[in-house]
């Protein structure tokens, strides 16, 4: 299956370091919490990740009492 045609041009955006920061969390401890390694939340917190699993965007949502959408925005590509 071919990934959706997006008529705009834009990106989404992890605002991961905001909520980490907000909640006075570390990505080492966030990364224990959840069960993945800080290099694979680093990729995902620096916009570099091509997918995620739902389980563990759940993870990091449950860890970080937060919604998908406040983790993962979309934004204008510059």
């Amino acid at each position: 299956m071919a990934p959706a045609e997006v008529e705009d041009a834009t990106d989404v955006h992890c605002r991961l370091d905001e909520l980490l920061e907000a909640r006075g969390m570390t990505l080492t401890r966030l990364a224990e919490i959840v069960g993945v390694t800080v290099v694979n939340l680093s990729v995902l917190k620096n916009d570099r990740a091509r997918a995620i699993r739902f389980s563990t965007l759940q993870a990091i949502c449950r860890a970080l009492d937060c919604e998908i959408g406040e983790l993962l925005v979309l934004r204008p590509r510059a």
